[in-house]
């Protein structure tokens, strides 16, 4: 096993997938499609770095059932260490996941496992090891204060990358204050970002700026412009401000979006850790993100390191 540059931290879930046509505010509609998939933003985003050839590590809780045991073995499959991931007297977390064509999506979480997952369970020496320790949400307070009270512990050798998602999001700017501080990468969407800081997306990246974070990355969704290209990712940090255009590509196979800004964190971390620049970073978060979107689930569509060359170099002429 590669030595471990990124560990994960957060839940970890069992998706259950539902195609739908539309999303119903109210009503009745038929389902086209049901799937079970690994979950859990962290665990996403650090098994795709794993796929990518990183060296990776994960810390979390599941329940002792079938469900656990195939998250577990999901991660092993393509070599992320889950020696620190422990097995509760639980059921394992679920999300129901309903997704329609547009790529619109309503998420419902059972935490499960996760809520039991305590201050003990973290070995900091673990943690201590990596380059990066990456952050994403819990449905309880009590994991949120558990992640507050352990990046107060680490050595600013440890970079943090935090991903607060739309539970996070709703908790308000106050109770986020103390990770986004220690974060030297924060990922959103735009509706998280104006969310937090009741501004449009760039004004509140400036705000995030302000509270202490060296990058902010925010991912548009369907992207904003029309033509050829889209803008579809916003960055901002010491290396300057740049909005990223993804190039229209040959038409994609029809999936759906669940896990993409995970994935685009995993694309962007990749360009990080391989000292990329800011912008270059901005490219294969979209393009990373864009490849998981191809099939249905969080996991399914994301690339390996040769895809990813390929496909890159098919793109934008020239080597990762």
């Amino acid at each position: 096993m590669n030595a471990i540059e990124v560990v994960g931290f957060g839940a970890m879930n069992m998706d259950q997938i539902y195609g739908v046509k539309r999303i119903l505010s109210d009503g009745e509609a038929p389902v086209a499609e049901f799937r079970l998939s690994p979950g859990g933003s962290a665990a996403n985003t650090i098994y795709s770095l794993a796929k990518l050839g990183v060296g990776t590590g994960f810390i979390g809780a599941v329940g002792d059932d079938e469900e656990g045991k195939m998250l577990l073995k999901d991660l092993e499959t393509v070599g992320v260490d889950t020696g620190q991931i422990k097995v509760k007297k639980a059921k394992t977390g679920s999300t129901l996941c309903l997704s329609d064509r547009q790529g619109r999506r309503a998420l419902y979480v059972l935490p499960g496992a996760n809520s039991l997952l305590a201050s003990e369970d973290i070995d900091l020496a673990y943690i201590n090891q990596a380059k990066m320790l990456h952050l994403s949400s819990f449905a309880d307070e009590g994991q949120l204060e558990v992640q507050k009270e352990l990046i107060k512990k680490m050595p600013q050798s440890v970079k943090v990358s935090f991903a607060p998602g739309s539970i996070y999001a709703a908790k308000g700017l106050e109770v986020i204050a103390p990770i986004i501080e220690r974060a030297h990468i924060l990922f959103l969407n735009r509706k998280e970002a104006e969310e937090l800081t009741g501004e449009d997306f760039q004004r509140g990246a400036q705000k995030f700026l302000e509270q202490g974070c060296q990058i902010v990355a925010i991912t548009l969704g369907e992207g904003i412009g029309k033509g050829n290209t889209i803008a579809t990712c916003y960055l901002i940090g010491e290396q300057g401000e740049y909005i990223i255009q993804a190039k229209r590509a040959r038409k994609e196979p029809e999936g759906d979006t669940t896990g993409a800004g995970d994935a685009f964190a995993a694309g962007f971390l990749y360009g990080f850790l391989h000292g990329k620049g800011l912008e270059e970073c901005g490219y294969l978060g979209g393009l990373v993100a864009r490849l998981s979107t191809t099939k249905i689930g969080a996991r399914a569509g994301l690339p390996s390191l040769q895809e990813l060359e390929q496909r890159y170099r098919q793109l934008y002429r020239k080597s990762l």
